[in-house]
């Protein structure tokens, strides 16, 4: 008997841990896809793109994706995070209507595969909720006994205001059953309807989801919106202990069938929470999302100042050498702001909505106990959040070039948008056609279009897409940043992010100016007897074994 797994299904199923352990097993045996770990590296680089971000008249858009990969960045990003590929409903992919099937609009699974042995692929384990149109809630509105308990019929009560709202709307909605009107549990919208864990059938089906896309080639499986999954009258029902069971049972049953798999998990939440889905670094998640470095590295761009971002990562800790950061600015949703809670202040917060809508991007909101709203996430462009109009557009690309620079040499794996990588704007057009604010970085992009732009010398596209590549190219070419090395944060002045990266026998000096001002450091050389910034290929000045750094506005520089 496996212990391990026995006693978490004991705790979350005391009534039926032996049937449901006992089919489990069998689960477990029927796959069995890989023994082996996989262990990151500097050269991991992950880019996040819908599986239509590129499109071209006459080809299957993953096909697309494919090539634009293979002739742009291969060799430089080595691992793709597709956005929901599965038939869906609403939000964009994340309300699926069938689990196991590609969306025909944008290939089938021969694509995926093909591009599994180009790439590591991330899937999205979309298994908080579901679509209203899929076959479980359909055949659970006609009465079908299998589906009876895969959703959550929960009447109206005061104990429900205790519950964690990450929207503005509301958590039941009314349906019609076989049985008559029935208020059911939904945590983001009318369309998406949450899954009862506290059913094992449930629970056993997605299991064997999470199994059947390891074996078509998921190397890292994103479990979206997971600190909802377990509900429970009178408290929040975010971040519950069943929750962090549930995952451990993930980790557990995924080191027996697909060692190679990686767990990342999306809670987009104050940082101590986020973190706590390490578990104790061996039995959880082994990436989450670094939620707090979007909004901490654009206040400190804005603000010119990096003290908030400095303080903040000199506290930044793996659980062990299993676990890491995912590094991400911009992702297919907005900036959260709820990671910056305890870190910023409310003012400084206010500070990046106003000067968000003053860009004319978008701001979303969330209901609180009270009956409030509070801003929950800025809908905007990275590149736009970022840029300031009495700036000259060099300046612009700099800083926000810089701030990429920041996520790709913090301890962690970064993360790169495809929007980012492209040199994209607002898509306001995107926000009229579907309502949604998060559309205004949701462009789908014309692949002969993009071409043009991305060899036009002139054009902003061709300007942040070379010198993305080329800070990426530098950093997946140096074993200083491993995600297993070191990271030390240096305090000199306020105005430079500083820190040293370190791994075995190689030592980086990270340092980005985030003020508009030109600025002189000096420093011990803890380096090389000739230093040089990498990503400028410049040499650096030493006087009696000090370090003569001069920054010009917005430059990082990566020291050897």
């Amino acid at each position: 008997m496996n212990e391990k797994i026995y006693d978490k299904l004991k705790f979350l199923y005391p009534n039926e841990v032996d049937k449901v352990y006992n089919k489990l097993m069998e689960l477990i045996e029927k796959y069995k896809i890989s023994n082996n770990d996989i262990e990151l590296t500097e050269k991991d680089v992950i880019l996040i793109t819908y599986g239509d971000s590129i499109k071209k008249n006459g080809e299957k858009p993953l096909n697309t994706l494919h090539k634009f990969l293979n002739e742009h960045v291969k060799g430089i990003i080595n691992t793709v995070h597709i956005l929901p590929f599965f038939p869906y409903s609403s939000d964009d992919g994340f309300s699926v209507i069938d689990y196991k099937k590609v969306n025909p609009e944008l290939g089938d699974w021969e694509d995926i595969e093909k591009l599994s042995k180009d790439y590591n692929l991330m899937f999205d384990a979309v298994i908080n909720h579901i679509s209203k149109e899929s076959e479980w809630f359909r055949e659970y509105l006609k009465g079908n006994t299998k589906y009876k308990n895969y959703f959550i019929e929960q009447e109206p009560v005061e104990e429900l205001k205790y519950v964690t709202r990450p929207r503005a709307l509301p958590l039941l909605h009314i349906y019609e059953t076989k049985e008559g009107k029935k208020h059911i549990w939904t945590t983001f919208s009318e369309d998406q309807i949450d899954l009862n864990y506290k059913n094992t059938d449930l629970f056993l089906e997605i299991v064997e989801i999470l199994l059947f896309y390891a074996k078509k080639g998921a190397k890292l499986i994103r479990l979206d919106a997971i600190g909802y999954l377990w509900k429970e009258i009178g408290t929040s029902c975010i971040h519950l202990e069943q929750t962090h069971k549930m995952i451990q049972l993930f980790r557990d049953i995924l080191d027996l069938t697909a060692k190679d798999v990686i767990l990342v998990t999306e809670t987009n939440v104050p940082h101590h929470e986020n973190i706590s889905y390490f578990g104790n670094g061996y039995n959880e998640a082994q990436m989450v999302y670094n939620f707090s470095l979007p909004p901490l590295v654009l206040y400190s761009f804005l603000s010119k100042n990096a003290y908030y971002i400095s303080h903040w990562a000199n506290t930044l800790e793996t659980s062990s050498e299993k676990t890491t950061f995912f590094n991400f600015l911009a992702s297919h949703d907005g900036i959260g702001l709820m990671p910056a809670k305890g870190i910023l202040k409310d003012e400084e917060i206010d500070f990046l909505v106003e000067h968000t809508l003053k860009n004319k991007g978008l701001v979303s909101y969330k209901s609180n106990p009270d009956g409030s709203k509070s801003p929950y996430e800025l809908n905007i462009n990275y590149f736009d959040a970022l840029y300031e109009k009495d700036e000259d557009m060099e300046l612009n690309i700099r800083k926000f070039v810089s701030a990429y620079a920041i996520a790709s040499s913090m301890k962690g794996v970064p993360g790169i948008y495809i929007h980012s990588l492209l040199g994209s704007r607002n898509y306001y057009e995107g926000v009229e056609k579907t309502g949604m604010n998060r559309s205004i970085n949701r462009e789908k992009l014309n692949y002969d279009k993009l071409e043009n732009e991305i060899n036009d010398i002139q054009s902003l596209r061709y300007k942040i897409f070379n010198a993305m590549k080329n800070m990426l190219k530098i950093r997946v070419s140096h074993k200083a940043f491993n995600p297993k090395g070191e990271q030390r944060v240096l305090f000199l002045d306020n105005r430079v992010f500083l820190f040293v990266r370190e791994y075995e026998d190689e030592k980086i000096l990270v340092l980005t100016n985030v003020s508009d001002n030109e600025i002189n450091l000096k420093l011990k050389n803890e380096f090389s007897e000739k230093p040089k910034d990498l990503l400028s290929n410049k040499k650096i000045n030493v006087e009696n074994d000090i370090l003569k750094i001069k920054l010009k506005p917005y430059e990082t520089m990566w020291i050897i």
